[in-house]
């Protein structure tokens, strides 16, 4: 055994000194990943740019107007001069500007309609209507506070400096404790696309593998390398392991690679989960191993090997609803049972989605680990024709 775990280094250490396999191995998971990232690892929210020409400078409601829209996360608050806004607006730059006028403090604080203006291109866009939405919010939250002040005055008949003190205590309470709030209740909602296509990519990459593994055997076996090796010390039954070994080694560090930088970049593990899903792993590229050997043992060529592992790669991918839910009941769903990669998939989500730990996961693995070894004994038989260079 310990010859076969010599052997399945020797391959791994050569597999990783070629460039070309290494390429393939280390940086296209990790392209992969920074796809995943740039499309699913910035906010989800809206983030917009309100363009805003100031006239009212001096004015205090148009300074506060100002400062609560800076407050905003999703919200950048661009000054710009009225000619620069009219040449934007012309060249279509931007879509719509925010016009606060000369007289908007001193009509608010006069008690008069203060008016903000629109100036936009059509229906000022997508985003400008949100950006419009949003002043308008913020506008209309000022002139409530301008009028509770008033009214306060009134009722109490003090000045209005002891008016204004006692408007900003209840407001400040009210914000820290509302006396509306709105709960949010998901139905339907669409799941966390990494958590959703995370798993899919592993088991994606894991099965890629299997034409690596597959083309090597019956490259190896054309060129009498197997017989070399059989007239060493090492035992048939050795050398077979050693494969195994380095096929699943090879499989298991593509996988290896995702998952650390899912954990590092999207946080989506503990260190217990992380464990737990690269078990699921391994498992998982000992099936794609067995496979790969087995196919490069009924191969008469490279081609013909490449050929039906990216046969059996891509049924089980689509099969296996890798990246979409299957409908159960319906024809796909009979033939996704035939499909390890379902099981992979499902032990994945699991584990990484619904926080569930290998036990929840047993059957599975078990089912996954059954027909592995199914296949390893279908493919000793195999293996010691391949010996004798059928």
């Amino acid at each position: 055994m310990f010859r076969a775990l010599y052997l399945a280094r020797r391959e791994v250490r050569s597999y990783l000194q070629d460039k070309g396999d290494l390429a393939f191995t280390l940086l296209l998971p990790i392209g992969i990943f920074a796809l995943m990232y740039g499309a699913f690892g910035g906010e989800t929210l809206f983030h917009g740019t309100a363009y805003v020409v100031n006239q009212d400078t001096e004015g205090q409601y148009a300074t506060l107007l100002l400062a609560r829209l800076d407050e905003l996360d999703n919200l950048e608050v661009n000054l710009i001069s009225a000619a620069e806004a009219e040449d934007k607006l012309q060249k279509a730059n931007i879509q719509l500007v925010t016009y606060i006028p000369p007289e908007f403090s001193n009509n608010l604080a006069g008690g008069k309609t203060a008016q903000l203006v629109f100036r936009q291109r059509g229906n000022g866009g997508q985003e400008g209507q949100i950006v419009g939405s949003i002043i308008r919010s913020k506008v209309q939250e000022i002139g409530q506070e301008v009028e509770l002040q008033k009214a306060v005055k009134i009722a109490s008949g003090s000045t209005r400096e002891h008016a204004d003190n006692i408007t900003r205590k209840f407001l400040k309470q009210e914000k820290v404790s509302p006396f509306v709030t709105v709960a949010e209740v998901s139905i339907g909602a669409a799941p966390d696309p990494v958590n959703q296509f995370l798993s899919g990519i592993i088991t994606m990459f894991v099965l890629f593998a299997i034409s690596i593994s597959s083309r090597a055997l019956v490259e190896e076996r054309r060129n009498k390398t197997l017989e070399r090796l059989l007239t060493t010390r090492l035992t048939a039954g050795e050398l077979f392991w050693g494969k195994f070994l380095a096929n699943t080694a090879r499989a298991f560090v593509q996988s290896l690679i995702l998952l650390s930088l899912a954990y590092i970049v999207f946080r989506l593990f503990t260190p217990v989960t992380f464990l737990e899903v690269s078990i699921v792993a391994l498992v998982f590229s000992a099936a794609a191993g067995a496979i790969g050997l087995l196919i490069g043992s009924v191969s008469r060529s490279p081609d013909q090997a490449n050929w039906i592992s990216v046969l059996v790669t891509m049924s089980m991918t689509m099969m296996g609803g890798t990246f979409f839910t299957i409908r159960e009941g319906s024809t796909l769903y009979f033939f996704s049972l035939l499909s390890l990669n379902t099981y992979a998939n499902d032990a994945f989500r699991a584990i990484i989605s619904r926080g569930q730990t290998l036990a929840g996961v047993g059957q599975e693995l078990l089912l996954i680990v059954g027909v592995t070894i199914a296949i390893l004994i279908l493919n000793r038989f195999l293996f010691n024709m391949v010996g004798k260079g059928r």
